[in-house]
């Protein structure tokens, strides 16, 4: 299973809202709301989450078993 804690903690640090994110990287609100269930979401989705905050994957997607 995959969780998207990493990115809400570097929001936090960044102090930068879910929907800010949102807004800024274009995505959908429904792609918003699988990465607060952490669901599934595609690799172009973490690319432009990755480009716009100037981070690695790992600093937004964490594995757990």
């Amino acid at each position: 299973m995959f969780s998207y804690k990493p990115l809400l903690r570097l929001l936090l640090e960044k102090d930068m809202t879910k929907t800010q994110l949102r807004e800024a990287t274009g995505m959908s609100m429904s792609t918003l709301a699988k990465i607060s269930k952490n669901e599934y979401v595609s690799m172009a989705t973490l690319d432009s989450i990755c480009s716009y905050l100037h981070c690695k994957i790992e600093d937004i997607i964490e594995f757990k078993e």
